[in-house]
């Protein structure tokens, strides 16, 4: 029960906390910079406010309203999940925060899509953003744009003229441009997979083999 406790307790302190950064610095970013706008901290980090319709990192795959749609229903089974996970308290501390890490960062990005569209006028190279009056924004309900805001051209570069099909072209490394969300998603996910991917298909197949002894 102590355990259970914990964990629970843990898991909606990470989801609170990570929902509450990553919406405080887009909507400091969104009202306070012009779309496009970057402001230099490092040669290998800058703060370049931009939007996308797509999924984490700018990628742009299927329409609007299913790319919505499926964060919303993914985030209830994950949500779901975690529930069970926690309620069991038959998995480790650290395998809870990865699944709050990537609950709190879809449900960010969730955010922006279900409701920016609706509080917030638009950006533009020469508009910075305002607080409308609800259902007066850029758009519709579910139809938002992703605020991004985190740029690391670690590596910027070109490549050798002598190099075949991409000589003297630019290059790039790390040219995604991501949010807050993102990060907590990325982070979760990594760190799921490094550290508990063997658990987990241990933890699956004890179950599994638990089910089928008592049936």
């Amino acid at each position: 029960m102590k355990r259970l406790l914990t964990q629970g307790r843990l898991s909606v302190a990470i989801i609170i906390l990570v929902l509450l950064i990553d919406q405080i610095i887009k909507v400091a970013v969104k009202t306070s910079m012009y779309f496009h706008e970057s402001i230099r901290v490092a040669d290998w980090f800058y703060i370049y406010f931009t939007e996308n319709n797509g999924m984490a990192f700018g990628m742009e795959i299927f329409g609007k309203l299913f790319l919505t749609t499926f964060r919303i229903v993914a985030v209830c089974v994950i949500a779901y999940y975690l529930y069970k996970v926690v309620r069991k308290g038959t998995m480790k501390t650290g395998f809870v925060v990865c699944l709050s890490l990537i609950l709190a960062g879809a449900a960010g990005n969730i955010i922006d899509c279900v409701f920016y569209g609706l509080i917030f006028s638009e950006s533009t190279p020469f508009q910075v953003a305002t607080f409308v009056p609800w259902g007066e924004g850029y758009t519709s309900l579910f139809h938002g744009r992703v605020v991004d805001m985190f740029y690391f051209p670690i590596i910027d570069t070109y490549w050798p003229d002598w190099l075949p099909w991409v000589g003297g072209d630019r290059f790039i490394f790390f040219s995604p441009i991501f949010n807050f969300a993102d990060a907590a998603i990325s982070c979760g996910i990594i760190a799921l997979l490094l550290f508990y991917g063997n658990y987990l298909n241990q933890h699956t197949s004890h179950s599994t083999k638990k089910n089928e002894d008592v049936a």
